[in-house]
């Protein structure tokens, strides 16, 4: 689909609608503001330790000036604020974006084996690369992403990917060196779509994500309906050109993987997940056809465990899902919904799960709000927290997060 063809697709229409109806109930809202600028004083500091450590990150995505904003995550789930931090890029606002500005999942990503947070600054074509300690960031390093829009990032060992959707789309490999990222030679790859430098929402690529073991690279085309795969090669590169699989669901999104290294995709069209196995010559063999969940626009998807949770902006929900011993995927309830929308939940978009698996956090664009869920043996979810007043949706809003 062209960037330059304005008529808007029946996934536009009716995200535009639920928007409209999220933006009108938000208004209503009074929020409490959680002071985020700058470091925490008060008292004298402590020493902190190298990588992350009970953190919360999330990426405000603002135009004219991109900010990490830090939060301490309590052993109870709870958030306190810890500091705010310049990217040096600016965010960016995909053209005809509903709710969520970079419309993709993977924008801010924490790598536990070099310590470092990786964001995209999509309104300057760049990455930034943090260095964490405790839930402290420091040196900052900015590099260029290689193409126009960087909108997710994929790293496995020593290798990232940063994914650009503008233009003709495009990965870029980097390798990840104690000072941050190094372009890596003859790892640029066009996805040979149609966008402008800034491009439609619905036609902009969602995610890219390394296969479990690193040997293949996979790219989501929303409107294209493809699940492109790269297999990489001994050296970090990928191959010359993606094996191109047409995705089983309307408008793939999120990918994310279970038991086996199946991959599962995200589809927002019909808010449904397929289950893949991905072959070693990089084309896809469905396992599971689109599993619908009765919800509104899934976009977003993340494991935890057995378990998997689903963003669905279209009606701010989110909805679990559970694998069986044979990887089969299944929802945790009837009704598609783990944990029903609040007056300060507007607007879900983009969600992580901490790495014991035990909490997972949602933002909410329209509203502003981080929420806090406690994960149950059963896959059902307890909210144990809100972080307030964050970047809220209107020109660009806030997209990305990253739990520890």
């Amino acid at each position: 689909m062209s960037r330059h063809t304005r008529r808007r697709s029946p996934l536009q229409v009716r995200l535009w609608t639920a928007g409209a109806g999220i933006v009108a109930a938000a208004a209503a809202v009074a929020t409490v503001t959680v002071a985020s600028a700058g470091e925490p004083g008060g008292r004298a500091a402590q020493p902190v330790k190298a990588g992350a450590d009970h953190a919360v990150f999330v990426q405000g995505n603002e135009l004219d000036g991109n900010t990490i904003h830090a939060f301490k995550r309590g052993k109870d789930g709870t958030l306190s604020a810890a500091g705010r931090y310049a990217t040096g890029g600016k965010g960016g606002d995909q053209v005809d974006a509903p709710t969520d500005s970079l419309a993709s999942q993977g924008s801010l990503v924490y790598d536990e084996k070099s310590g470092l947070l990786l964001a995209v600054n999509a309104g300057s074509g760049t990455v930034t690369s943090f260095q964490v300690q405790g839930q402290k960031l420091t040196r900052r390093q900015v590099v260029d992403s290689g193409g126009d829009f960087p909108a997710s990032i994929a790293v496995h060992g020593n290798l990232a990917y940063v994914m650009n959707a503008g233009g003709a789309g495009s990965v870029q490999g980097f390798r990840i060196t104690a000072r941050g990222l190094k372009p890596l030679r003859d790892a640029h790859r066009s996805l040979g779509l149609d966008n402008d430098k800034v491009p439609l929402f619905s036609s902009s690529p969602g995610q890219v994500a390394f296969t479990p073991d690193g040997r293949a690279l996979a790219v989501t085309t929303k409107s294209a309906g493809t699940i492109e795969v790269f297999p990489i090669r001994r050296d970090g590169r990928p191959a010359p050109r993606p094996v191109v699989n047409d995705s089983a669901g309307g408008v793939p999104f999120a990918i994310t993987f279970g038991n086996g290294g199946r991959m599962l995709v995200a589809e927002a069209e019909k808010s449904t997940v397929s289950t893949y196995k991905v072959r070693a010559d990089g084309h896809l063999k469905v396992v599971q056809r689109p599993l619908a969940n009765g919800q509104d626009t899934l976009c977003w998807l993340e494991r935890a465990g057995d378990f998997f949770y689903g963003g669905n902006t279209g009606n701010s929900t989110v909805t679990g899902y559970r694998t069986d011993a044979r990887g089969r995927l299944a929802l945790t309830n009837d009704v598609g919904i783990a944990t029903p929308p609040s007056a300060k939940s507007q607007g879900v978009i983009d969600l992580a799960v901490t790495q014991d698996e035990k909490f997972l956090y949602v933002q909410n664009a329209v509203s502003g709000t981080v929420d806090g869920f406690r994960i149950g043996r059963n896959g059902s979810l307890t909210k144990v927290t809100t972080a307030t007043g964050l970047p809220a949706f209107a020109e660009s809003g806030m997209e990305g997060i990253a739990a520890v």
